[in-house]
This record gives structure tokens, sequence and C-alpha cells, in this order.
């Protein structure tokens, strides 16, 4: 089975999305086990500046050579920034899935529950552990 690299400082969702808390905005991205299932990215699809997001819900696409998935917001809110070095180098997501983040948020008044419902990184790790196929 594959260790994966984790984010000791992220949350992460069952969809495998992190998200990590920075003075007051929430910065996502995918987890090292998100890419790794993926394969090689080739395209990211982003959300824009301004777009509202809901948690649960997919904001962004990220495609590989094996397939097409959805990312989904960890936390509510409104997009301020966007990564968009990553539309020219997709591939960094594969190369350091912790700092090739897709958008941030800042975040509305749910935060806080948003946040208790997502599980830490030795929490994700032993979901991956128990859902690998």
């Amino acid at each position: 089975m594959a260790t994966y690299k984790l984010d000791k400082d992220a949350k992460y969702a069952k969809t495998h999305e992190w998200v990590r808390m920075e003075d007051g905005i929430a910065t996502v991205g995918i987890s090292d086990a998100a890419q790794d299932m993926l394969s090689d990215v080739v395209f990211v699809d982003l959300p824009d500046v301004g777009d509202e997001v809901v948690a649960g819900a997919a904001v962004a696409t990220v495609e590989s050579v094996k397939a097409a998935e959805d990312v989904v917001a960890p936390v509510s809110g409104v997009v301020v920034e966007v990564n968009s070095a990553l539309e020219d180098v997709p591939e960094t997501v594969n190369d350091r899935p912790y700092d090739a983040w897709f958008f941030r948020v800042k975040p509305a008044a749910s935060l806080d529950a948003e946040l208790a419902g997502l599980m830490d990184a030795a929490a994700y790790e032993r979901f991956v552990a128990e859902n690998a196929h």
C-alpha cells in the first residue's frame, strides 16, 4: 500500500481536497493521494474570482490522462484568488500537491462548523488506508 505525503496543518475532505487556514483565508487543493489516483494531471479548470462556493459542491475540475474529477469546496465562501499558474503547468499538482493550491476562499460564517466536519491529517491517513482499492 502506498504511503502518501500529508500536510499536518491542513484539514481534509472525504473527496480528497485539503484546506489550510492562513490569515482568515482558506487555501484549497487536492491531496497527494488524490493526485496519485488521478495519475498525470494535464488540465485544471479553476473557478473565477468572485464566485460563491458552497461546501460539498463542485467548483473546479482536474483532468488527468486517466480521468476528469471535480474539485469540491471543503468550505463555503467567496473565491478571492485562483492559482492561474496551474493552467500553464498543471503537472505541479503531481509534483507538489500541497504547494499547488487551486483557489483561495474568504470563508462564510459557517466556517467553524465546516472545518469541524473535516479530518485532520491522521484521520485522513486512516481514511485513505481503509478505502484503498
